[in-house]
């Protein structure tokens, strides 16, 4: 474990949605390492899962392992009430879980495509934010962040236009909920990444 930079992280409890692997992995590494208890949410990445799971675990992190499918609401609702019932409470949601799907054109959609895309990258952020929300509310105030993209500012590219406007949908949904949630004290912000190398890049 490193020291710890962020003290008011430490005996929180957050969930990390597409926490397996890229970016939602450096995060369960990082937030664990602020002395944070981490639901660490992977859908088909298991072995992967169990092996970060495991070098947290040995690096005197708390993490529990929550395998849910990311489209499906009332599966990240039991994604969100297992990390809580881990730990006795949500402090924070990381909404990270997302992906391009395929690279498909604006021409050649298909509403099953469409579905895919905003099932896995929208719904998903909104089901998981419904099911913490209570959470973060009984707990006194706590955070959401979500993750967009770089894509949903300038349109994407070569077959990822739905993928970026699933994104831009979400950067929306940030500064409404931001809104609707400061009252109680739950923060919402987002981060929109670039190229950053993952295997979400590799593939």
């Amino acid at each position: 474990m490193t020291s710890l930079l962020v003290p008011d992280l430490a005996g929180k409890s957050v969930l990390i949605t597409g926490a397996s692997t890229g970016i939602g992995a450096a995060l369960a590494v990082a937030f664990a390492n602020q002395g944070a208890s981490v639901g660490l949410h992977y859908n088909s990445s298991a072995d992967a899962a169990r092996k970060l799971a495991s070098e947290i675990e040995g690096a005197g992190g708390k993490v529990a392992l929550i395998k849910a499918d990311a489209t499906r609401s009332k599966e990240m609702d039991r994604a969100v009430e297992e990390t809580a019932a881990a730990f006795g409470r949500l402090d924070g949601l990381v909404n990270n879980a997302g992906g391009m799907v395929a690279r498909l054109s604006y021409a050649a959609m298909t509403d099953e495509h469409y579905d895919a895309v905003m099932d896995l990258n929208a719904r998903s952020v909104l089901a998981a934010s419904r099911a913490a929300i209570p959470h973060l509310k009984a707990a006194g105030g706590g955070f959401i962040i979500n993750t967009t993209s770089i894509a949903a500012r300038n349109g994407a590219s070569n077959g990822a236009g739905i993928y970026g406007s699933s994104k831009a949908f979400i950067a929306n949904v940030t500064r409404g909920m931001a809104k609707e949630l400061i009252p109680f004290g739950i923060r919402v912000n987002a981060v929109a990444p670039g190229v950053i190398t993952t295997p979400f890049h590799e593939r």
